[in-house]
């Protein structure tokens, strides 16, 4: 009851902080009365004609499709190498400076560095993506395996769980606050970096539709692929990443 309660809660002031936002920008449409600057009707009118037409959801389909992808390879790569960092000060010593090249590395020049070696398909546009995540990644889970507790290690070595046994049930659930920051914020960054990806050298996604209507000046579609997405992925962190956060966090209470 109470956790139902809480979400109705959540829902609610979500609810009423998107009508002042759409509130807001209605007023701002009027004060700049320029076509530039087009007001909430037309853009979710375009959404409508976007989704009877299936083209809308095609291209964002196309989009999610990268973006899971790259998302989760990413996570693969970067949670293994971050894990291995915080446990082993010596390979956290001798790859500190490799991490700290790739995080300062523009997500411009990998993307065509990426196009420029291995073409412009899908493996590639894949590929620039995760390297861009995978050093994030990486700093969240090495600072996640520094701050676990080594009493829960000692007292498996105590009772003789075995190395699998001690990462699978005392490492891993330590490490579920690190996973969930990782995902949230590599979700936001992984869905920006695709849309440059297809903007550069792709001919379908959300990327590839905005560049369209920038040639056009359609103000109107721009907005209407951005805000189409960004409710995805809010929904993707409302409906499975939250969801799963509070269920892994339950040996907590």
């Amino acid at each position: 009851m109470a956790r139902a309660s809480q979400m109705r809660r959540r829902a609610l002031w979500t609810g009423a902080s998107v009508v002042v936002l759409v509130a807001l920008w209605a007023a701002l449409a009027v004060i700049a009365d320029s076509r530039h600057v087009p007001a909430p009707f037309p853009v979710f009118q375009r959404i409508a004609e976007g989704i009877a037409s299936r083209e809308l959801p095609y291209h964002v389909g196309i989009t999610l499709l990268r973006v899971v992808t790259s998302f989760g390879i990413a996570m693969l790569i970067g949670s293994a190498i971050g894990i291995a960092m915080g446990r082993l000060a010596g390979l956290d010593r001798f790859f500190d400076g490799w991490l700290i090249l790739f995080l300062n590395m523009p997500a411009l020049v990998t993307i065509i560095l990426c196009y420029i070696w291995f073409g412009l398909n899908e493996t590639a546009a894949i590929i620039a993506v995760a390297i861009n995540k995978i050093p994030n990644a990486a700093v969240t889970l090495r600072e996640g395996a520094r701050a676990v507790d080594k009493d829960y290690h000692e007292m498996a070595l105590v009772y003789e769980f075995g190395a699998w046994k001690t990462f699978r049930h005392v490492t891993l659930p330590q490490l579920v606050p690190y996973f969930a920051a990782a995902s949230r914020s590599g979700l936001a960054l992984v869905w920006k970096i695709v849309l440059v990806v297809e903007l550069l050298g792709r001919p379908s996604g959300v990327g590839f539709q905005l560049y369209t209507f920038f040639q056009l000046f359609d103000v109107v579609g721009i907005l209407a692929y951005a805000i189409a997405f960004i409710i995805v992925v809010q929904a993707i962190e409302l409906l499975l990443l939250q969801p799963w956060e509070a269920a892994a966090n339950r040996w907590r209470r």
